[in-house]
């Protein structure tokens, strides 16, 4: 494979794998020849001595459970076990999950005595005991300033100790702090380690579907198609389908247990369920069940793990043309899992996955050569498969790249960018299940709680989740219950807490942030009036080819406010949001009329009354609802 050919993947790479939600504009990474590092493949590199390529990068099926995946996770409060505990059940966590408990009663109630007591308990169990994850959540009160003055060195504090105590979720929090301080050395390490355990729980022969949390906002109004369809089994299209399931229509079946085994559509998984449905498509001659069914078995995923079993649907499925069975079979292979250690093997089956145009084939192969597992080692090879798999949206193959950028194998080294790219994996571990918690609180009406959840999300770094919290508390207000440092939040608290919210979702590309950052500076809601930031933030959202952002830079240098007074530049503006949305039409015929009366007859009174036309027709600086 020569170093040109590889380029050919290089140019421009679109993660397709994560659908970005309306209003944040979506990553795009663009890789120049500059960035193929020219390494000898027979030459010592990181590759050799790095301890992070000594994983499983096939990924595993002998996952952990997710209780052991996030520690300290709320879990075990929004999804008890199904079965009873067992008399050995370790009851050292039994305090915290009390506090934890009224913590999120006391939300949802606005209960400020039962918060205040709640808290008091997590700081005795985090200061006297040192439990880690009582560190984390106290590191979340004083994050929010919730009972507690707002105080982001303790915050900062809390979630170090409860990181090296093992707490993913304080991990996932210290990261975003670090990468939004551009110190990448430090937030790269920790992003990597979260993507790991997230890649461990992929499938191994199909991709897992894209679980996003949901937007309950579009800007203006709450997302009721999004909503409508998230209501679990209260949504009348899952009763419909259930309902065509039980009549026998095999393709209903397999979305049941489709839905059921990921937990789509607002369902709660449940594997058994899952299982049951595959097994009745397969009865009724839906063969894309069959690679499902071997996926249950590989993991043992509510039956018995059986490897046997497993290669023989997964055969099934790849001679009914499913050729991402082919995956799952080389990786049995490649383990040794149900039959002997069989490199050769292994690679013709991912060669007919990859032939097929198949990302999960790509991906395998790349993992080959990068190792030289039944081939000789040849990372510019690994690199082109990786860059194919990642275009087509396979998420291991992101995670490669990361750890190529991370270590500087195949790819310059560049921390930056492995960041972002391991951030994306890693917000599909397990502790993304806060956003499903959340969303069924919303749809229950249970404000507090569901703030409360996008709350702790938004300390992660989620971005949908920074969003969301934020547009409750404008949205409901006092119907949030949103809770301050002595009770409940009062007017200002709520108006800072959502102008912190909103700030940090515009970091991350959301468009309406940014807006309503520059609109609270500019009409002083939650914060002092201030031009100067007003027109920061209409900057950022700028940067983003926003319409809106554009006409009102316009506004601002026709008038002097925040920045210069420049009719040319106010001209450019209003002209360049014309191009942009032609929907502005009318605001920026009337904008620029008043900037021709202007120039023509200054200090007449056509000015006075072209302004007062502005003001009457446009708004004077339009809102954003």
């Amino acid at each position: 494979m020569s170093r040109s050919s590889c380029h050919l993947f290089l140019f421009l790479l679109l993660f397709s794998l994560f659908p970005f939600p309306l209003l944040a504009r979506p990553f795009v990474l663009v890789l120049s020849q500059d960035d193929l590092k020219d390494v000898q493949n027979d030459d010592a590199s990181p590759l050799d001595s790095d301890s992070s390529w000594d994983d499983d990068d096939f990924g595993g099926t002998h996952v952990k459970p997710d209780d052991e995946l996030d520690p300290g996770s709320w879990r075990r409060l929004f999804e008890p076990p199904t079965t009873l505990l067992s008399p050995s059940h370790d009851t050292s966590l039994d305090s915290y999950y009390a506090a934890v408990h009224k913590i999120i009663s006391a939300s949802n109630n606005g209960d400020s005595r039962l918060m205040e007591e709640a808290a008091a308990e997590i700081e005795n169990a985090a200061n006297t005991d040192g439990d880690p994850h009582a560190r984390s959540v106290l590191g979340f009160l004083y994050g929010m300033g919730m009972m507690r003055e707002r105080n982001k060195a303790k915050a900062f504090l809390n979630h170090y100790f409860a990181a090296e105590g093992g707490n993913a979720q304080s991990k996932m929090a210290l990261a975003y702090t670090y990468s939004r301080q551009d110190m990448h050395e430090k937030a790269v390490k920790l992003y990597a380690e979260l993507a790991e355990i997230a890649v461990n729980s992929f499938l191994i022969s199909k991709d897992s579907p894209v679980i996003e949390p949901i937007r309950i906002h579009n800007g203006a109004e709450e997302n009721k198609e999004a909503l409508k369809k998230s209501r679990g089994e209260d949504d009348e299209d899952f009763q419909i389908l259930e309902y065509q399931a039980q009549k026998g229509n095999a393709g209903a079946m397999y979305k049941m247990g489709l839905f059921y085994y990921f937990g789509l559509r607002g369902l709660r998984r449940d594997h058994t369920k899952a299982l049951m449905w595959f097994l009745k498509a397969v009865d009724k001659g839906e063969p894309r069940s069959l690679e499902l069914l071997g996926e249950i078995y590989a993991r043992g995923a509510g039956v018995e793990r059986n490897y046997t079993k497993a290669l023989e649907w997964l055969s099934l499925a790849s001679e009914h043309g499913l050729y991402s069975a082919y995956n799952g079979m080389g990786y049995l292979h490649v383990k040794g899992y149900g039959v002997e250690k069989n490199y050769t093997k292994a690679k013709e089956y991912f060669d007919k996955a990859a032939d097929n145009e198949d990302a999960g084939g790509h991906y395998n192969l790349g993992v080959m050569y990068l190792k030289g597992i039944g081939v000789k080692r040849d990372v510019k090879i690994a690199c082109k498969c990786f860059i194919v798999a990642a275009n087509a949206g396979q998420p291991k193959a992101f995670y490669q790249l990361a750890k190529m950028f991370h270590t500087g194998v195949g790819l310059k080294k560049n921390l930056p960018m492995a960041t972002a790219l391991y951030k994306l994996v890693a917000e599909r571990g397990p502790w993304s299940s806060l956003s499903r918690w959340a969303l069924e609180s919303y749809l229950k009406g249970d404000m507090g709680k569901a703030f409360l959840l996008y709350s702790r999300m938004a300390e992660l770094g989620y971005e949908i989740a920074q969003s969301n919290a934020a547009w409750i508390l404008d949205k409901y207000g006092e119907r949030s219950m949103c809770m301050g440092e002595s009770g409940v939040c009062t007017d200002a608290e709520r108006h800072q807490r959502a102008h912190s919210l909103w700030w940090q979702a515009s970091e991350q590309g959301n468009e309406h942030a940014a807006l309503l950052i520059g609109d609270a500076y500019y009409y002083g809601r939650g914060t002092v009036r201030d031009y100067d930031r007003a027109a920061e933030a209409y900057m950022h959202a700028k940067s983003q080819s926003n319409a809106q952002a554009m006409f009102n830079l316009g506004y601002m240098h026709e008038h002097g406010q925040g920045l210069p007074f420049d009719l040319h530049l106010a001209k450019r503006y209003y002209d360049q949001a014309l191009e942009l949305d032609p929907a502005a039409k009318l605001p920026v015929t009337l904008a620029l009329a008043s900037l021709w009366v202007r120039k023509n007859y200054a200090d007449s009174f056509l000015v006075s009354c072209s302004l007062w036309y502005m003001s009457y027709f446009c708004l004077s600086l339009p809102e954003h609802v």
